[in-house]
């Protein structure tokens, strides 16, 4: 999805008379991770692969942790700093479950979904992030993500 994320629809969707607990948690793009500024991310995926995987993973959370409803939502292209990259909704028919499956979702999302992020820094730099830990790679000027500067095999 290249447009805006719209958290309110998502909590619409997944809105229902069963549910006691509705959850949303929205991941917004920040100016400043681990000392280091920057002016957007970009979200590049295999998005044949992506989409479905989403789905799936919603469809795990229901069952795992007896949810109603769940919706979940990535935003791929450039998202400037401050608007939101990711939301997902959950309802239950409590509110423990309702936040489990949340938090459950961003991590397998972030381990197991093919969507990758890269940082742009205020002097045009790029750095790819990596997930659990290590510095980021600098992607050189003249290769862009499909050039090679892409971390094959590593999930947002």
């Amino acid at each position: 999805m290249r447009r805006p994320v719209d958290p309110q629809r998502l909590l619409a969707a997944v809105a229902d008379h069963e549910a006691g607990a509705n959850v949303l948690f929205v991941g917004t793009a920040r100016a400043v991770t681990n000392g280091r500024p920057a002016v957007a991310l970009e979200f590049e995926a295999h998005e044949p692969m992506a989409g479905p995987e989403l789905e799936r993973l919603c469809r795990v959370a229901v069952e795992k942790f007896g949810l109603v409803a769940c919706a979940v939502e990535h935003r791929l292209g450039r998202v400037p700093v401050g608007e939101a990259s990711v939301a997902i909704a959950a309802s239950a028919p409590h509110r423990r479950e309702a936040f489990a499956a949340a938090e459950w979702l961003m991590e397998r999302i972030k381990r197991e979904v093919p969507i990758w992020k890269c940082e742009e820094r205020p002097d045009g730099r790029r750095d790819w992030i990596h997930p659990g830990g290590g510095a980021p790679q600098q992607e050189a000027a003249a290769r862009g993500p499909r050039a090679g500067g892409r971390p094959r095999g590593r999930r947002r």
